[in-house]
């Protein structure tokens, strides 16, 4: 991973691309395109500068100087506020599930030098969090939710479908961790589109209302969260699903992650075989980057 120093002129919305794809899976009468978020910066990619952009303007509006936030060891959401931050000017402060290891993680290695500072806490404390008065501790803070949960979140993923001609498609794909994307996106949605969030973690019925409480009376699409392509749970990976994803890579050109865009692709691929869409369907799958969070994985495990 490139290290050097970067520049606001890097976060370049042209390099987002909607790409077709076509699988060996995907039969003919279905058509899908992934929609590249992931190209937008090396480092700060994906979903992640639309969770965190109009968070960083409310921030600088009010004054503060810092931004706080909460995530684990190879947080997607610890290493791109990190990284934001030193793009927008900004202090950055990460609040870390668990003790510090004696080895940190590649993941906070990299939030450390874009001049994170970590304030490790217990998981039980980590668990309070949410009850925490943290403007105490940080009187300079703004305070962000893990993975950007907020509504300045989900208004700055509205964003996202206006970034490539996407009104065509019938059904709109995205992984859901904390449902802001998702949220973003049915927002942002023509009526006569689906959403899917495909959930990576277990415990859908409060992920649903995760979404639901960031959702605008003015939403019309439909939207669905999907609950069965987990793989056990948030963070779980299976030998079955990394030759998936290894594959799909061969196959598209498309590097996935292990925790979200991998089990979307995989989702999709179980729905296609279940019949789930009509023929003439029109899928846009969501990239929302976090690929840094592959480098947890042993060396030689992925294929790029």
């Amino acid at each position: 991973m490139d290290h050097r120093p970067w520049t606001m002129d890097q976060l370049n919305y042209s390099n987002i691309t909607l790409q077709p794809i076509q699988p060996a899976w995907l039969p003919p009468q279905l058509e899908a395109a992934m929609l590249r978020l992931d190209l937008l910066h090396p480092e700060v990619s994906g979903n992640k500068w639309f969770k965190l952009k109009q968070n960083l303007e409310q921030a600088k509006a009010a004054g503060q100087t810092r931004i706080v936030t909460f995530g684990g060891a190879w947080s997607n959401h610890i290493a791109a506020t990190a990284a934001a931050c030193r793009l927008a000017g900004l202090q950055s402060t990460g609040i870390i599930r668990g003790e510090a290891a004696p080895v940190l993680s590649l993941t906070l290695q990299q939030a450390q030098r874009y001049g994170m500072q970590l304030h490790f806490i217990s998981r039980e404390a980590y668990k309070q969090k949410d009850n925490t008065d943290w403007e105490v501790q940080y009187p300079d803070g703004f305070i962000i939710p893990e993975g950007g949960h907020n509504a300045a979140g989900a208004a700055g993923c509205k964003e996202i479908l206006s970034l490539a001609p996407t009104q065509h498609f019938t059904h709109i794909l995205c992984p859901a961790g904390t449902g802001t994307t998702l949220a973003g996106l049915i927002n942002s949605a023509q009526p006569q589109q689906q959403v899917l969030g495909i959930a990576v973690l277990k415990g859908g019925t409060y992920l649903q209302q995760e979404v639901e409480t960031l959702l605008e009376s003015s939403a019309t699409a439909n939207w669905e969260l999907l609950q069965g392509f987990h793989g056990g749970g948030y963070a779980k990976v299976s030998l079955e699903l990394i030759d998936f994803i290894n594959d799909f890579y061969t196959q598209t050109g498309v590097p996935l992650d292990m925790i979200y865009t991998g089990k979307m692709a995989w989702g999709l691929q179980q729905l296609v075989q279940q019949g789930y869409f009509p023929p003439g369907s029109r899928l846009l799958l969501i990239h929302t980057g976090g690929l840094q969070g592959n480098l947890s994985l042993p060396s030689g495990v992925l294929c790029f």
